[in-house]
């Protein structure tokens, strides 16, 4: 494929940033059609597959959360919000001010007693509670003035709680604190059939110094990884998820020249250990803004003759975004002007 062609999709792909959700749903519908028989059967598949999930004997730690507290409410969001973020804030007084702010404004009252799950109507008294004590009322005197004490002398332990039992949800979204725990949680799964693509939580340089952490952290899951890559096939085994915004404080559209000539050796050094240990290698997806970038990087890398005729390259493509389409197609006009597959 000419380089010619590859420009041209890129082109559609810049051109798309700015296109509206309608007209990109009308691309998308007059692209796929789907009659009315399909249209049923596939809601007949997915009602399907929710009442087997339901009717699970041993539901996990989230299913029972989820089944009272719901994505559509405020409750339900907080706490998949505190679950996951709970897990890498750094500092006591972080956590005070994500707990504060995720958990004070929610009607907890609403859920007592509506769980079949005694922990979780034990969870929702403490949610509750914790809320009143977080509540800044407009109280004054003597009432506002030990409001004001609780809540202080509170804090520790409240922090303690809530992050206690949302450490316990968030392990449902994530496998472990180190690599090699997460390796040791996966393994059973694996055994399953299961395989895993494994990333890093909380990535964004803000620093040099930030970015060369990063890039050593990425490099020691990937050497820890390899000692699991027995199969021959690249899907067989473990990958790794990596994000160009962990490996530069500056990756942005503004510093492109920087970028390229910084982040693009960083990339293809990680990619080039992915490939020695025989395991996937995968870009993360960015914000919207950094996509064009992202591509640019991206080209560059898996581009580079050192990669030559290995499969194990991979790219997040957000799928609800407007140039996705666009993307895939650039990405097999990619694949086939190098003569390769690479990971979608």
């Amino acid at each position: 494929m000419s380089p010619s062609t590859l420009n041209d999709v890129r082109a559609r792909i810049d051109a798309a940033h700015v296109q509206s959700e309608a007209e990109a749903l009308a691309a998308l519908c007059a692209a796929a059609p789907l009659d009315a028989d399909t249209r049923a059967r596939i809601s007949a598949r997915a009602v399907a597959l929710v009442l087997r999930i339901r009717a699970a004997e041993d539901p996990g730690l989230m299913e029972v959360f989820l089944a009272e507290y719901g994505l559509s409410t405020t409750e339900g969001v907080a706490l998949m919000c505190l679950a996951e973020a709970l897990l890498r804030v750094p500092d006591a007084e972080t956590i005070d001010a994500l707990i504060e702010d995720k958990i004070a404004p929610s009607a907890w009252g609403k859920h007592l007693g509506q769980s079949s799950s005694s922990l979780v109507n034990a969870s929702t008294w403490a949610l509750l509670l914790t809320g009143k004590v977080l509540r800044d009322e407009d109280e004054s005197g003597l009432i506002g003035a030990l409001h004001g004490v609780v809540k202080r002398l509170g804090e520790p332990v409240i922090r303690v709680a809530v992050a206690s039992a949302m450490r316990e949800l968030g392990s449902q979204f994530v496998l472990g604190r180190t690599i090699e725990e997460a390796m040791e949680r996966a393994a059973p799964f694996e055994g399953k059939g299961y395989s895993y693509s494994y990333d890093m939580l909380g990535e964004a340089a803000r620093t040099e110094a930030d970015a060369r952490r990063y890039h050593l952290g990425y490099s020691e899951a990937i050497s820890e990884l390899a000692k699991a890559c027995t199969a021959d096939a690249v899907r067989a085994n473990p990958g790794i998820s990596v994000k160009l915004s962990a490996l530069h404080p500056r990756y942005e559209v503004a510093q492109r020249d920087r970028v390229m000539a910084e982040l693009v050796p960083r990339t293809r050094s990680l990619a080039l250990l992915a490939k020695s240990a025989g395991m996937g290698f995968n870009i993360d997806a960015e914000e919207a803004d950094r996509l064009s970038l992202s591509l640019d990087v991206i080209e560059a890398v898996v581009s580079d003759p050192s990669l030559a005729g290995w499969d194990g390259f991979g790219v997040v493509v957000q799928a609800y975004g407007q140039r996705a389409p666009y993307v895939i197609d650039w990405l097999h006009e990619l694949a086939t002007r190098l003569d390769r597959r690479l990971m979608v």
